[in-house]
């Protein structure tokens, strides 16, 4: 079989193919070495042709703080076998250019800082890789990181969410590259409801704060969730993790799983 090698796109191209298209952009989650160290590479790889625009894949850590319980428990099996930054930077790096997304590391501070924040920035170009999320370093000690990352053409992604400030949202504002991911819950499907309204108003404050594209995470599954946002507070991107990952963890393919999302891309399109 020919092996087919894709030109990489960094995060803000593949958000303007995006909006030059005038749809939504796709940004599934999956942890590293799930659901097994070899089976990951083919969800990873299947993930990819289904029409993901970016996506993240998530660090193991013994201490996921900021991830719900299915997430958590992907990243404890994955840390049980063997799974760690330099192993998946390395598989990755053995695979660059077979990737139409652009890939994200989603992890957290201490793997990054013992592998070393010069030694990791290289290491992510070498293995292809556009940018950063990482959840428990806040703004006001992300400078160092920010810096390094930056010089080497990579973008760290500012989380924020339904509890932040305009003023705290202008101030990740003058930092942040790449786009911002609003952090909330999107459980009930249609209708409207006191939840719907918190995350309708955090939409449209981002609005006023980035000029970034946004992206929308924690809870989604199916496209139709966030039809019951205001035109006005509608996201740029979607992003699910837990939702895909149950989906794997019960025999389904992810193809099977973007089906929806693509039939409302065609549909909008």
């Amino acid at each position: 079989m020919k092996l087919i090698l894709f030109q990489k796109m960094n995060i803000a191209q593949k958000f303007e193919r995006a909006q030059t298209e005038g749809r939504l952009a796709l940004i599934p989650f999956i942890t590293a070495g799930f659901p097994d160290r070899e089976l990951f590479w083919r969800h990873l790889a299947e993930i990819d042709a289904s029409g993901a625009d970016l996506i993240e894949i998530g660090v193991p850590f013994s201490d996921p703080v900021a991830d719900g319980p299915v997430i958590e428990k992907a990243s404890r099996e994955a840390l049980t076998r063997g799974v760690t930054l330099p192993w998946l930077l390395a598989g990755l790096k053995e695979r660059r250019g077979q990737f139409r997304a652009a890939l994200l590391l989603m992890g957290y501070t201490n793997p990054f800082l013992q592998y070393g924040y010069a030694a990791l920035a290289g290491a992510a170009v070498e293995a292809g890789i556009s940018g950063f999320i990482v959840p428990d370093l806040p703004l006001e000690e992300a400078a160092a990181f920010r810096r390094i990352l930056s010089s080497a053409g990579l973008d760290l992604i500012s989380l924020v969410g339904l509890n932040t400030t305009l003023e705290r949202m202008h101030a990740y504002a003058a930092e942040s590259t790449g786009f911002i991911y609003i952090v909330s819950t999107l459980g009930i499907t249609g209708g409207t409801n006191r939840h719907l309204e918190l995350v309708a108003d955090t939409m449209r404050r981002a609005r006023r704060a980035f000029r970034l594209p946004l992206a929308l995470g924690f809870g989604l599954r199916t496209p139709d969730q966030l039809d019951a946002l205001p035109e006005d507070a509608r996201p740029d991107a979607a992003v699910f993790g837990s939702a895909l990952i149950r989906h794997i963890e019960e025999g389904g393919r992810a193809a099977e799983f973007f089906r929806p999302w693509m039939e409302d891309r065609q549909r909008r399109s």
